[in-house]
């Protein structure tokens, strides 16, 4: 007997406001201590939070504060105070080190919509200061992305240290004619504007690709907040792009990530392999120097409580975009670096798994050794302490309940995490969703699908399922591989795929061999094996669970996105049997055709198993196996209908992809539908986008998985 799933759309919409509700939490910062009365101490902690509102179609932020008692050694109580607030235009913002002051970066519009930014100082009481970036015209917009941005208060408190697009001389057409009378308004200018520079205005200015397309040439900018004056770096050479900046121990000077930008830049989003290194800027000589090594690629740089070393990731540069990293660490006085943590070739469940995402803004302990992070750990998000003299590694979180953790902020040992589970959105406490059950299974391939260079690898995958009523006894199966194809679904909260179970839905997330969080000889096991040694383990999921399960194996769809859509149109024509419905989200359909107008040229060779060399084009037999590699190889054997999402301005898999499917697709008479996405980029992030991609994906499976 088929389990019944809701067709009616108000039920659905219901459901999605519902679950799309629940709110996010982003950041999180302590207050300075302060003694009571009676000898006690506590502290106010100051969350941010990100939720959806449907009705103005935007991500909304607002703020809670909580108070937290303690006695140095134990929390003794915390709880809320007060209500929430809807914060407004911030873009960044940073407390000093003191906690007594804190600056915002802010955006705002005027009457005629024209938008300005601002940077404020404010104290516990009131704004003290409030600069228009925007009128002082030093520089473009200011960077707020984690790829380059920053907001660092210098350790004296006087100056602040952001990141913002160079400003551009104005540029106007060679047939441009000034006027030869001047009028008295003009005699009274104090100075003279540049002259612009002609035939200039449509020269193409390279930019960082997906999410990233207003970021070209940033420059180092600092605010003397007494003096109000801003003055723009000079001296970074003009082949690197500098980010993720702060201050260094004495004030003098500023530390900096690097980017290579020759011979041209390529995508840096979710891309941890760009050539890049670590630098410091002299403010006194104007010298910089570099403090790594210039072949890897470096991130995520931290300084210790007593200014003293600074932690930072690194990677190979090139090869897969995201990796297993090193721990490195620089001595301030010494000048030497050590490696903390080397790269761990094979994940073994108790050991320390590896690093494989940002280290958190505040990770120090304030015994200035120790550091606490968060990472994939399998299918799982772990939080673990890291001696960096010893390398010695504690996991915080092996005894408590299987989920995600993700550590917001430490500050004088005292840590704050959030924490979520499939079932449970993430909050600092837990409070699950009713009717969804889920669990991890680990699956090992067949001898004849073993990678002999790295043999021995497992993989996992995800099962949630509704766990009472009518559609728990046997609900059909949605099938989801992750995108990257290096990333990992760890068990944690995803809007889509409890909305799913709560419709009546199984959801299986494949975490495939080359996933993170397994260690690195998982990673490097797919270049040059995609469409066949992710497809395999992800076919080789779906028929174990289906005969380990009580799932509808007459009712099977496909949902992926990016490498996810590769995927599911791979497994659509390898095994038309298996599946009877699909929705893909910008999906990699045509390596070849991709390789040209991408923002991640370099992807399209590595994955294939190919080198990549910028100054290099594919010969005649490298086309033909990216071609051979792709899934639209077997478009003639897709028989079940297709759903495309596409977003217009996706720089990473370009909307072209998607419509070269389609059009495929409607020439072999397939049932197919394309939604057309303006304004939103590769993640279809856009609220009305993915409510609206939501709602058609809920719809598109009941009716079709309806058998």
């Amino acid at each position: 007997m088929e389990s019944p799933i809701p067709l009616i759309t108000e039920e659905v919409v219901e459901l999605y406001q519902e679950l799309s509700g629940h709110p996010r939490l982003s950041t999180a910062s302590l207050g300075p201590d302060v003694t009571t009365q009676y000898g006690g101490k506590y502290c106010s902690l100051s969350t941010e939070w990100l939720q959806r509102d449907l009705a103005r179609a935007e991500n909304i932020r607002f703020c809670r504060q909580y108070v937290i008692f303690h006695d140095e050694a134990s929390i003794v109580y915390w709880g809320p105070t007060g209500t929430c607030s809807e914060i407004k235009g911030e873009l960044l913002s940073q407390e000093s080190p003191s906690g007594a002051l804190k600056a915002v970066l802010r955006k705002v519009s005027n009457k005629e919509k024209k938008e300005k930014q601002f940077l404020e100082v404010w104290d516990q009481n009131r704004k003290l200061k409030s600069i228009d970036l925007t009128a002082l015209d030093k520089h473009g917009s200011v960077y707020d992305d984690d790829e380059f941005g920053c907001l660092a208060w210098s350790h004296s408190e006087t100056h602040l240290l952001y990141v913002a697009e160079k400003k551009r001389p104005k540029a106007e057409s060679f047939f441009q004619r000034k006027e030869l009378r001047v009028s008295d308004e003009d005699m009274k200018q104090p100075k003279k504007e540049a002259e612009p520079l002609k035939g200039e205005q449509f020269v193409y200015h390279e930019d960082w690709g997906e999410t990233l397309s207003t970021r070209s040439v940033p420059v180092l900018c600092v605010l003397d907040i007494e003096g109000s004056s801003i003055s723009v770096l000079e001296g970074i050479p003009d082949h690197l792009s500098p980010g993720q900046a702060f201050w260094c121990p004495d004030d003098t000077g500023v530390v900096f990530v690097g980017w290579w930008h020759e011979p041209f830049r390529l995508g840096l989003r979710h891309c941890t392999n760009r050539r890049s290194a670590l630098f410091y800027m002299d403010l006194t000589g104007g010298s910089c120097e570099l403090l790594s090594e210039d072949t890897k690629a470096v991130w995520s740089p931290r300084l210790s409580p007593d200014h003293c070393r600074i932690i930072y990731l690194e990677n190979d540069a090139m090869g897969p975009h995201q990796q297993c990293s090193r721990l490195r660490m620089y001595d301030w006085y010494t000048e030497e670096t050590s490696t903390v943590l080397e790269v761990v070739p094979r994940q073994v469940w108790g050991a320390f798994p590896g690093i494989y995402s940002m280290l958190p803004g505040l990770c120090w302990a304030a015994d200035s050794r120790r550091i606490v992070l968060d990472t994939a750990q399998r299918s799982q998000q772990d939080v673990f302490v890291v001696d960096t003299v010893t390398g010695a590694t504690t996991s915080l979180t092996a005894d408590a309940p299987p989920g995600c953790w993700f550590v917001l902020t430490i500050n004088r040992n005292i840590l704050v995490a959030s924490f979520s589970t499939p079932s449970c959105p993430p909050a600092l406490d837990v409070s699950p969703v009713p009717n969804i059950s889920w669990g991890i299974r680990t699956l090992q391939p067949p001898p004849e699908q073993e990678n002999p260079q790295y043999a021995g690898l497992d993989f996992d995958a995800i099962l949630l399922r509704p766990s009472e009523g009518p559609a728990a006894q046997k609900p059909p199966l949605v099938v989801m591989p992750h995108g990257g194809p290096h990333s990992v679904f760890t068990a944690g909260w995803m809007l889509y795929p409890a909305a799913l179970c709560r419709m009546g839905f199984a959801v299986l997330l494949v975490n495939y061999r080359g996933s993170l969080g397994f260690g690195q000889d998982s990673v490097a096991s797919l270049p040059g094996n995609v469409g066949t040694q992710d497809v395999r383990d992800v076919q080789l999921c779906v028929e174990r669970v289906l005969q380990e399960e009580s799932l509808d194996a007459s009712r099977v769809a496909l949902v992926g996105g990016s490498h996810g859509g590769f995927l599911a149109c791979h497994l659509l024509g390898q095994f038309p049997d298996t599946y009877h419905a699909c929705v893909v989200r910008n999906p990699v359909v045509n390596i070849a055709s991709m390789v040209g107008t991408t923002d991640i040229p370099d992807w399209c060779l590595t994955e294939t198993g190919l080198p990549y060399a910028p100054d290099a084009l594919p010969d005649p037999a490298q086309w033909t196996e990216m071609l051979h590699k792709s899934p639209m190889r077997y478009v003639n054997q897709v028989r079940a209908p297709v759903l495309l999402l596409l977003g217009e301005d996706d720089r990473r898999v370009p909307p072209k992809q998607g419509l070269e499917y389609y059009r495929a697709l409607k020439a072999r008479g397939v049932p197919t539908r394309l939604l057309w996405y303006p304004g939103n980029s590769h993640a279809l992030a856009g609220v009305e986008a993915e409510a609206d991609g939501f709602m058609n994906i809920a719809l598109w499976l009941s009716k079709h998985l309806r058998c």
